[in-house]
């Protein structure tokens, strides 16, 4: 049998242990508090740092039972709609920032009664909404989407500056009359990248957009930040937010990364339900790429497992896959130090930003339970999933 808990690969940091894992349900998606308040520690150093204010995107990281724990590191939340706002307004007790490629009439004026800014995405949802908008809170402050027209994303599908793109609108787009009735600039072109990315989006914001600034109260530099992870260059992008806080001392700069919060802070543990053999060895789990796991199709990315590494450069090798009918539900071909045998526990890092908002019933299968690791040791079971949320979202 795997004992995984010795070889903890991305998480070094990691306190799931052989015996915590023998008190999970499974399969469970795991928070460990300590890492993620390493995490929060890194954002309010910037904050202290810079000035700038630090929002928590609900679209990447949606766990509300851990807002107590994040809250004080942070000022608010950025919604993406009517629900994520309600979130905020009920969970986080901070600012509520909403954003949307369209509002409708029938939703904008109850996002906007519990919102501190509107971003709207066009000069057409700004003209037709913008009075309801103000009729439900007048001390909203509105603002909008722009594109600053550089492409640096990795992957298209998650690149806001792509040719063609609905997100935000272009310099050449931009009327005077539109800036009368706004207070910010709102602009989003970064997917998982660093502070140099930043640096060249922000250069292209500039040079577009820079002139209509001083009639601004506050500019949003979005998301994509990959601010926690190893590597990142954290007192560069302190440098760039001082030195944009220097030309525009007037402007509240505004930053709203979400997979950085949860990066590398939890886990999805996950069981060994079958072995077959078809030319490989192939591990059937209690969970899923497809349904729990999405975006390791959608990137694509590899997820690591804990004890394992690429395939044949240890003695046993496995393809990891779902519980599902699916043919492609598979996470992909691992090798461990150990055969692997039915009742193993098989541990995905990295595991709390994007899968928990995005995950699916799919196939009928049963979403992880959820799970947070106290830093003293405490399992706090936050919920379980069964049929009725599987029945309920159906009619």
């Amino acid at each position: 049998m795997q004992d995984i808990s010795k070889s903890l690969k991305i998480s070094k940091n990691s306190k799931i242990s052989k015996g915590i894992l023998e008190r999970l349900p499974s399969p469970c998606w795991v928070l460990e508090e300590h890492l993620l308040i390493r995490n929060l520690e890194i954002l309010g150093h910037i904050k202290e740092q810079t000035g700038a204010k630090i929002l928590l995107a609900l679209k990447g990281y949606s766990l509300w039972k851990s807002f107590d724990i994040v809250s004080p590191y942070l000022d608010g939340c950025c919604a993406s709609g009517l629900h994520e706002a309600m979130l905020s307004h009920e969970t986080f007790g901070k600012e509520t920032h909403s954003y949307s490629p369209a509002f409708t009439a029938q939703n904008i004026e109850q996002i906007a009664s519990i919102s501190h800014h509107l971003v709207f995405n066009s000069p057409a949802q700004l003209d037709s909404l913008i009075s309801l908008a103000k009729k439900a809170n007048p001390t909203i402050s509105i603002g909008l989407r722009v594109n600053p027209e550089l492409s640096l994303s990795p992957v298209d599908m998650y690149d806001p500056c792509g040719i063609y793109s609905r997100l935000g609108i272009i310099s050449t787009n931009i009327d005077t009359l539109i800036l009368e009735n706004i207070e910010g600039l709102h602009f989003h072109a970064l997917c998982e990248q660093d502070s140099s990315a930043l640096e060249l989006v922000l250069e292209s914001f500039e040079d577009k957009f820079g002139e209509y600034l001083s009639e601004m109260k506050w500019v949003n530099f979005g998301g994509g930040h990959h601010i926690t992870r190893d590597g990142y260059d954290i007192e560069k992008l302190i440098k760039i937010i001082s030195d944009f806080k220097a030309r525009y001392p007037h402007l509240d700069i505004y930053l709203e990364p979400g997979e950085a919060i949860g990066w590398e802070t939890g886990v999805l543990v996950s069981t060994v339900l079958d072995i077959v053999h078809n030319g490989i060895d192939i591990a059937i789990l209690d969970t899923s790429a497809e349904a729990h796991m999405p975006d390791t199709i959608i990137m694509p990315y590899r997820a690591e497992v804990r004890g394992a590494s690429e395939a044949n450069q240890k003695p046993h090798t496995y393809r990891l896959a779902g519980n599902t009918c699916l043919a492609g539900d598979i996470m992909g071909d691992y090798s461990f130090d150990e055969p692997l045998n039915i009742g193993d526990k098989v541990i995905f890092e990295d595991q709390m930003h994007y899968t928990m908002v995005k995950a699916t019933t799919f196939n009928g299968i049963p979403l992880p339970s959820i799970a947070m690791l106290r830093k003293n040791g405490e399992i706090a079971m936050f919920r379980e999933f069964g049929y009725e949320e599987f029945k309920g979202r159906l009619s």
